[in-house]
Formats: structure tokens, C-alpha cells, sequence
């Protein structure tokens, strides 16, 4: 096992043994993506995203990658990330904004907000296994690719929390079907584990275009071996 990964589970456990568990949200505020999602819907309506393409969902890191289409050349790919979102509303939404597109392969780059917004660990993990039971229970035959949680200078006090889900995630994934995990933790930091600042844009929180080609270049050579790059 990787240190990284060994560390990151540790950090579960310990996060699992200090903090309670916490019942399923039931007042989340998907309103709030309405104009979004509705967007997205409009957008497919007058020029409809291609069938059996690669479809990356998730956050505001998803929604800002504008290069996405320059970065993977011969893929045909479909940008369904929007800003602020958790990856309870990705689940929420997939009816009106993956379905539809019918994605061979998903990525999804999302559970940052998560907690920043004060979800556990544990709830984060479970919101993706929900997001992966619903996807398959319609898409069986998708593959379906989670990047890992990376820090980011605003909001460097929940790295360790970001490690333990990257830990649960990968954990969970290893031997199942149809899902893979990309590690880009480790990307932007310097080897003594410090952040590069010039990876990042004003707010420290987003990648600027050299973050991005980073980013790009990660997912590349992780690539699933049993899909087509």
C-alpha cells in the first residue's frame, strides 16, 4: 500500500473516531443550481452533446477547465461542471445532465465543497458511492473515473480531510468494475509538501492555465489502461 494512501486511511479512521456520524442532508438547496441546470439543458437542446463521449462533472475545478476539448484532442468530451456544487447535486441532477448524453466514460472532480461546507468524511465518501449506484443503475457499461481531492491554498486547513477521502475512495474502488481513480493530490505541491502559488489564480482556490495543463497532463497519463485515451 502507498504511504499516501496508508496515511490518508489513517486519517479516516481517526476522523471517523472523533467526529459522530451525522443523519443524510434532506434540506440540501438544489434550487440553487436551477439556472445551471437549465442552461446545461438549453445548451444540449440547440446543439446536442455527442452520444458515447466522455462527460466530466463536478465542481467549479470542472466548470473552469475551458481547455477541455484543446487538452484531449481525439476525444469528444462534454463539460457538465457547475461552480459551488457537491457531489450530492451531481447525483441529484444526473436525470437532466448525464442521462441524456448517454457518456461512455465519467469523470468526476467534486466533495471539496463538501467539506468546506462541514460534511464528514464518511458522508462525502457515501455521497459518492451514491453518485456511482445511481449512475450504474442506468449506465452499467460506463466507466466511471473519480480525480482525487487536492488541496489548495485558501483552504489548505482541510487537507487532511481531503486525504481521507481520497484513501476511502480509492480503497473502495480497487477490484470493482467499471470504476477508476486518478491521484492529482500530490500535482501542485512542491517536494517538501508545500503549495506552488503560481499555480493558482487570485483567489487561491482555482487553477490558472499553467494549473490546468498540469491538471490535464495527470489525467492524461493515468489515463484508465483499458479505455481508449
Amino acid at each position: 500500500m502507498k504511504p499516501s494512501i496508508f496515511l490518508g486511511l489513517l486519517l479516516a479512521a481517526a476522523l471517523l473516531a472523533a467526529r459522530p456520524a451525522r443523519a443524510q442532508a434532506t434540506n440540501h438547496n438544489f434550487v440553487q443550481w436551477e439556472k445551471d441546470i437549465s442552461a446545461f439543458e438549453r445548451s444540449a437542446a440547440t446543439n446536442p452533446p455527442p452520444q458515447g463521449a466522455c462527460l466530466f462533472i463536478g465542481s467549479s475545478g470542472i466548470r473552469f477547465w475551458k481547455t477541455l476539448a484543446q487538452d484531449f484532442p481525439d476525444q469528444k468530451v462534454i463539460n457538465r461542471g457547475f461552480g459551488g456544487s457537491e457531489i450530492v447535486d451531481s447525483t441529484h441532477f444526473a436525470e437532466r445532465i448525464v442521462f441524456p448524453c448517454a457518456p461512455r466514460l465519467i469523470f468526476l472532480r467534486a466533495g471539496g465543497n463538501d467539506l468546506w461546507a462541514g460534511k464528514p468524511v464518511t458522508e462525502v465518501y457515501q455521497d459518492f458511492q451514491n453518485f456511482v449506484t445511481k449512475v450504474q443503475s442506468r449506465l452499467p457499461n460506463t466507466e466511471i473515473v473519480f480525480i482525487s481531492l487536492s488541496p489548495s491554498l485558501a483552504r489548505w486547513k482541510q487537507h487532511g480531510s481531503e486525504m481521507a477521502v481520497n484513501a476511502l475512495v480509492q480503497t473502495w474502488i480497487q477490484g470493482r468494475p467499471h470504476l477508476h481513480y486518478i491521484n492529482d493530490y500530490d500535482m501542485a505541491l512542491r517536494p517538501d509538501g508545500t503549495l506552488r502559488p503560481e499555480l493558482y489564480v487570485a483567489d487561491k482556490l482555482h487553477f490558472n492555465a499553467e494549473g490546468y495543463q498540469l491538471l490535464a497532463a495527470t489525467v492524461r497519463a493515468a489515463w484508465p489502461k483499458d479505455i481508449t485515451p
